[in-house]
Parts: C-alpha cells; structure tokens; sequence
C-alpha cells in the first residue's frame, strides 16, 4: 500500500478498498436506539436507500435510513465508478413492457437509460458533493462483431439527438486516445461519466441529512412489522412509520417467503495500482472511463491521483476470491503492457444482485411495504433513476413503478442452493457464444 494513503477505517468497518482510503469524510451514525416514528423508514444505506431517502426528503417527507453497517459499505461503495447508459436486461424490459407501453417501450426505455445521469449531476452540484465526477467513456470493441453493435448503438443516437455526444472510433482512432493495442474500435461516449462512488453516497446522506432525515448506522434490521402499522424492529429499537421501503438488495435475508430465489450474489473483482505518474497520462490521455463488449468484460478507468482501477471477470458461485491481484493481472497487462509488474496497492470483491432477466425488481410485500433491487451490474445511475421511481410511487405516482412492477421474474427454487450454479450455467453459456461471434 502506498504509504501516503492510509484507511480511514479498520477493514472490519469498512472494505479495505481504494474508495475506503480516500474518503472526503467518514460517516460517524448513531446505532438506532429506542423508538422513532417517521412517514417512511429505508432499510438500507447504499445507493438505492440513499437517493430514494434525498428524494422523499426534498419533498417534506420525515425519513429514516437503517444500515446493518456502515453508509455505502456493500457495492455501492465497491463497484467500477461509471455511470452509463447501459440497462442491463434492456431486451427482456422490451419484451415485458411492451405489454404495458405498446409502441412508446423503446422511447421510455431510451430515455431512462439517461435518467441517472440527470439526478447524479444534479444532486453533486445542489449539495456540493466532491466525488471526482468526470465525463468521458469508451465502449470498446475486441472483434468485428463487437463493432456492427456500436453501430447500431451509434445510428441510434444519431437518430435520437444525441449526436454531440457520441463519436465512432476505428483502431487509430482508439489508439489516439488509449495506449493500447487491444481494441479494433469504440464507440466515445461524452454523456457517460465517472466518479469516486463512496464520496457520491457519503455525500448524498449527508445532504438527506441536511433535509432532516434521520440516519442511523450498525442497526440491522432484524424485523419487518406489516399491518396498517409497518415498522421495522433492530436489537435495540424500533421505527414507526407509515411506509417502509427495502432497498438492502443482495446484502439481506429478510422477507424469504417472497423474496427468496429472487436475486443472487455475483463477486467482481477491483484493484488499483500504485500511482502512475506521467504514465497515467500517457496510457489515457483524455481520463476515459472504458469497458469493453464482452459479455463477462474489462472496466477500468484512472483515479483523481493517478491511478489505474481495474476491474473484470466475475465469479458466479457467491464466494470471494483468494487472490484478486492475481486474477486481473494478465488482464491489465494484456490492456497496457506498459504497466507489466506494476504494484497492485489495493483488491477488494464487490457483490453484485443478480437478477435472472436482469430486469431491477420492484414491488411489495404487504400493502404499505416495497421493495427494490437487483441491477446486475449497472447500479450507479439505474439506483437513482429507481430511486426517483420509488419516490414517486411512495407520494403517489404509480405510472413507472407499474410499468416495472408488472413484469415477471424467475423465482428458483431453494434459490440458495441452485441460484448461482444456474447463473454460473448461464454465464458459461454466454461465454462460449462469445467465442463463436
């Protein structure tokens, strides 16, 4: 570890991470002790929890959060730190939403793909949040395949407006602007951005917080109370509430009756090296976030002090891995081997919810009880477009969470026990499609 970095936190409260070291400031939440009453209470202080609390906030709502841990601790504050327009399970929310939206299904899913972008840019400049929020990404090809989809993708935002933003490169064209071989084409995308997740999250309970929202951190959930009387029941106290919302995605085990099989842990994988220097410049000179088309793909991009975070692969059993370093090693030096043997300073595992269709799954569970989850990979900007949707539907306005609520999801069976060898199975599968494309 570089000795100018130092964690804020022992790993035991916080995930020894590169994000976990360079904190703005740490969250320091009472543990909920007592009896509280609110008009809505969140289970969950990660980003879903988080935007939908500054949401309902804004509009004069008395909120609680409760975290088993600490602010942004699971993937929220773990995960690649880019905010694209990438849905996952974008072609079965077609599917299904047709059914509720007819012909306008491509129009709204379009325009959601760029919601996220909207709420994180402005919620940064309102409440002055400091999270190195950059714009700038490239969707990169590895074979000719790859490249007739970023077409695709390129005449459809030509078609819609976007045109300013989008830019179709070749192999020169992506060597200008990474010094790296590896790729036969990209599409350059400079509405998508990238940021420093935990400083976003930390920033954004702070400013739900500074609306009046109470927040309260090591209180695990241990109990939902339904009834015209909801609440929610830790060790040491109790919230009242008129609503609640469950936004803990794959990091809980409450409501198995319903929500058991539902959505599953997928672990990836994050290093960053050892500050590069002037290296970090030469290697990507205009500071692109990049991932590539492959269905179990690369995602890198440079930190705010010069550093290469890298990410790829995804181990589908549930389980962490015993050595990250070593597993994205050859991936990074496949990308630059300019960097071949350079110090990893930091690796840590990210948990990501799985959903079988990739569809995020809203609903509820009793008449004054949601929940929502499941984002399978593309968390940062879907949370708070989900965020957004649950607000409205908390105060009212159902239209968007019915078009999501009304689509149906595959429920496995003791999901515990074949949950993750089917998404393994699936994953293999896709897999090998990828070497035939």
């Amino acid at each position: 570890m570089n000795a100018a970095i130092k964690p804020v936190l022992p790993a035991a409260e916080r995930c020894p991470s590169y994000y976990s070291a360079t904190l703005n400031e740490e969250t320091d939440y009472p543990t909920l002790q007592g009896e509280v009453s609110v008009d809505v209470v969140i289970i969950g202080g990660g980003f879903t929890g988080v935007a939908s609390a500054v949401e309902l906030a804004e509009r004069g709502l008395k909120v609680a959060i409760v975290e088993s841990n600490k602010i942004g601790w699971g993937a929220t504050g773990r995960n690649g730190g880019q905010v694209t327009g990438s849905l996952s399970g974008d072609a079965a929310m077609t599917k299904q939403m047709r059914n509720t939206l007819g012909e306008e299904v491509e129009d709204f899913i379009w325009h959601l793909r760029w919601r996220g972008h909207d709420i994180i840019k402005n919620r940064v400049e309102k409440y002055g949040i400091n999270c190195d929020l950059k714009h700038g990404h490239l969707h990169a090809a590895m074979k000719p395949v790859h490249m007739q989809e970023l077409q695709a993708t390129y005449a459809e935002a030509q078609r819609r407006g976007m045109g300013a933003d989008v830019t179709l490169l070749d192999r020169d064209g992506v060597r200008s602007h990474l010094a790296s071989d590896l790729y036969s084409g990209a599409l350059k995308n400079t509405r998508n951005m990238h940021l420093h997740p935990l400083n976003l999250c930390i920033g954004e309970a702070k400013a739900a917080a500074s609306l009046g929202a109470l927040i309260f951190e090591h209180s695990e959930v241990l109990e939902i109370v339904h009834g015209n009387n909801p609440a929610v029941v830790t060790a040491q106290g109790r919230i009242n509430a008129k609503q609640v919302l469950l936004a803990g995605d794959v990091y809980h085990k409450l409501e198995p009756k319903k929500l058991k099989g539902m959505i599953f842990p997928a672990m990836g994988g994050i290093v960053t090296t050892a500050p590069l220097g002037e290296l970090a410049k030469q290697i990507n000179p205009q500071d692109l976030a990049v991932y590539d088309c492959r269905f179990v793909l690369d995602y890198y991009r440079m930190t705010a002090d010069g550093r290469l975070l890298f990410g790829g692969g995804c181990n589908y059993s549930g389980r962490d891995s015993r050595d990250i370093a070593a597993e994205l090693r050859p991936g990074i030096e496949q990308t630059f081997p300019q960097l071949k043997g350079v110090a990893i300073d930091f690796q840590w595992s990210c948990a990501m919810g799985i959903v079988i269709n990739r569809i995020p799954q809203l609903g509820k569970l009793s008449n004054n009880v949601w929940y929502c989850q499941g984002y399978s990979g593309h968390g940062i900007a879907t949370t708070h477009i989900m965020g957004e949707i649950m607000a409205n539907a908390l105060t009212g306005t159902l239209g968007h969470y019915d078009t999501f609520a009304a689509c149906s999801h595959i429920k496995v069976p003791l999901g515990d026990v074949f949950g993750n060898p089917m998404l393994a199975a699936g994953m293999w599968y896709y897999q090998m499609l990828e070497k035939f494309r």
